[in-house]
């Protein structure tokens, strides 16, 4: 059977699977630079609303927010990042925060389980251009209830239905974190990764031979661990 890494990149139009939780700045970051990265090339891509907390969870992993040397520095880089793309990044008042509602609201203005690019976008500028407010201040969420109000498709138990399924399966695939990419079965995680899946998208030559796979072959010098 062929492994996932060896299945060359598309020669139609291939489809990206961008795995959005909308507390995570880098989220934010790669959503706004993903157009420039991949500028010239052929595409489409569906936003895909999954909790980041339960894929850290089903990993193992206490992820930034858990180290709290970690929690300043990538707050720090995440806000230089936004200044330095010319983006622009507020934290918010608090952070982390419990980002259930915000998914639950975008994913009631889908038909599908995926979000457009809109919805995306007004959600993610909601949360990191908001001047530093608070994300779950509930006059903010009528307005942002209100803006996406046209774009309405579920109710909120099928919201909540498409989240569980998305995070289910995302983790049965192995995401860990966002922003996650997937094309074809190989997942690009995180902001950095925007060259490699270039590179993928170009059929670079290295995705042909075994390294994607070697890896994770790959033992582990630690203790306790395989």
């Amino acid at each position: 059977m062929t492994s996932p890494a060896h299945v060359p990149a598309p020669t139609g139009l291939p489809t990206i699977t961008f795995y959005v939780d909308f507390v995570s700045p880098y989220a934010w970051l790669a959503f706004t630079q993903l157009p420039q990265a991949l500028e010239g090339l052929h595409y489409q891509v569906r936003y895909r609303p999954v909790l980041l907390g339960a894929l850290l969870q089903a990993h193992g992993n206490p992820g930034p927010a858990g180290v709290t040397p970690k929690r300043a520095w990538t707050l720090r880089h995440a806000a230089w990042a936004g200044q330095h793309l010319g983006v622009g990044l507020d934290m918010p008042a608090r952070h982390p925060f419990p980002p259930l509602p915000l998914l639950r609201l975008a994913l009631e203005h889908s038909s599908d389980g995926d979000l457009n690019r809109f919805v995306t976008d007004t959600v993610l500028r909601h949360v990191w251009l908001g001047g530093g407010a608070d994300a779950l201040e509930p006059a903010r969420l009528d307005a942002l209830r209100a803006q996406l109000a046209p774009q309405r498709h579920a109710d909120p138990e099928q919201a909540k239905q498409w989240l569980r399924a998305n995070t289910d399966a995302a983790s049965a695939a192995g995401v860990f974190g966002v922003p996650t990419f997937e094309v074809n079965g190989l997942h690009f995680w995180g902001l950095d990764s925007l060259p490699m899946l270039r590179a993928y998208l170009e059929g670079d030559a290295w995705f042909d031979g075994p390294a994607w796979d070697a890896v994770s072959q790959l033992p582990s010098g630690l203790p306790g661990k395989p």
